[in-house]
């Protein structure tokens, strides 16, 4: 019989319950060690917590282009799909007899200066470039970032490590 690797391994069958959610996420990286992490507004499931940028990918929707329109969305920016290149994926769960499966992808050139929407602001969102000590410390404390983007956190610590620069470097 053949499974789904992205389900954990108590899920029901397809037949038994509702499709995996899909949700994709962006690890915006600069080129210098840092990477894009955004805020959740407070009035949202874990508002406050910081995560790496992305939402749901809608019914008909590839992944990708549900990138594509969440980065637009949330921080304004324009980024061509065929610059993402698959991260890693994590699966948790979404509700009662629902998996969700989080799909990130990195990405280093885009349009525009990211930032969060006006009204995502005043209710509680912010952007910050973290370096991998940075994210390093959120993962370690596991209580400032959704327990999604922990272990995708661990994924990219090691990347960003290869893309920092020392200061004097040209």
């Amino acid at each position: 019989m053949l499974t789904n690797p992205c389900l954990p391994p108590d899920a029901k069958s397809a037949t038994g319950s509702s499709p995996p959610l899909l949700v994709v996420a962006a690890a915006l990286l600069d080129g210098r060690g840092n990477v894009l992490l955004q805020r959740r507004r407070t009035d949202r499931h874990h508002g406050g917590l910081w995560e790496f940028p992305g939402g749901k990918v809608e019914s008909g929707e590839a992944p990708e282009s549900a990138l594509v329109r969440e980065l637009r969305e949330e921080l304004s920016i324009e980024a061509d799909p065929a610059t993402f290149a698959p991260a890693s994926f994590a699966v948790g769960e979404a509700g009662p007899g629902r998996a969700l499966v989080l799909l990130l992808y990195s990405c280093t050139k885009w349009s525009g200066n990211p930032d969060c929407q006006p009204e995502d602001i005043a209710a509680g969102a912010a952007c910050q470039w973290w370096g991998a000590d940075r994210l390093g410390h959120e993962v370690g404390a596991g209580d400032n970032m959704p327990p999604l983007d922990i272990r995708l956190g661990r994924v990219i610590i090691p990347l960003l490590k290869g893309l920092a620069k020392p200061a004097d470097a040209t």
